[in-house]
């Protein structure tokens, strides 16, 4: 008995050690970063919407990381640059951001070493020419190869979530950019979000512009655009009308 109580107390004494020695070090659960365990939706892979915000005054001032010092833009407006972006998942999720957010890596974020937090950006896939738009509220990647962090729904909306980097070319979205006159085109609307993705989807391959999808109530409205050119606009409206879409017709931003 004398000696099995000594050996539960040593080994009881080194896992207690061996928490200690590893639970500080990190406050992340996970070790090493991974994929969710199921694919971001189509509501979730919407374009960040862009609005008025108070920038961070914590997220301002210059930091270091890693022996190198950082100084933050003050004014992200005409912001472009062109690299590498990854991105994070699982690891991240549900901690917080540097400007106090949590972080959802079925959200469209990012992270950017000297944006100003928080900020738009549109991140375009210069291989595959698939752009989104997300809300830049983390620092990061400390990488020097490496010029943004996206978030896993940005990053599979953008193709390359299986891949882990991708050649991108980033675009700071304003507000009074993004405030510009838009068009669009309500195709259809119904109460089964199921029905409504999957016609996103087809609709998305088909015409290769870009969905939204507005819940009011309990109706999902499938938008198609924003289309830039107003005769593209009517142009695709006249090709739904002659199709199944007899009801579909023209939104305008302002």
């Amino acid at each position: 008995m004398r000696h099995s109580t000594k050996l539960l107390f040593i080994t009881s004494l080194i896992l207690l050690l061996s928490a200690c020695s590893s639970g500080p070090s990190s406050r992340y659960s996970m070790r090493h970063d991974a994929a969710p365990l199921r694919a971001p939706t189509t509501l979730e892979m919407q374009d960040a919407v862009v609005v008025d915000v108070k920038k961070s005054a914590s997220a301002s001032r210059s930091y270091e990381v890693l022996g190198k010092r950082y100084s933050p833009m003050l004014d992200e407006t005409g912001y472009k640059e062109e690299g590498i972006a990854s991105w994070y998942g699982r690891k991240f999720h549900g901690y917080h951001t540097s400007n106090g957010e949590t972080y959802d890596m079925f959200a469209m974020t990012a992270a950017h070493k000297t944006l100003p937090l928080p900020s738009f950006v549109r991140v375009t896939n210069t291989a595959n020419g698939k752009s989104v738009i997300v809300r830049v509220n983390d620092r990061g990647p400390f990488h020097d190869d490496r010029i943004i962090d996206l978030s896993y729904a940005a990053a599979y909306k953008l193709g390359y979530y299986n891949h882990g980097t991708a050649k991108v070319k980033l675009e700071a979205v304003t507000l009074a950019e993004s405030a510009a006159r838009q068009t669009y085109i309500q195709v259809a609307a119904g109460s089964t979000l199921a029905n409504i993705e999957a016609l996103a989807s087809t609709l998305r391959a088909q015409y290769k512009l870009p969905t939204n999808i507005v819940q009011k109530d309990a109706i999902f409205r499938l938008h198609l655009g924003p289309i830039k050119d107003t005769q593209h606009a009517d142009q695709v409206l006249k090709k739904l009308k002659q199709n199944q879409f007899q009801n579909a017709f023209l939104l305008y931003t302002q």
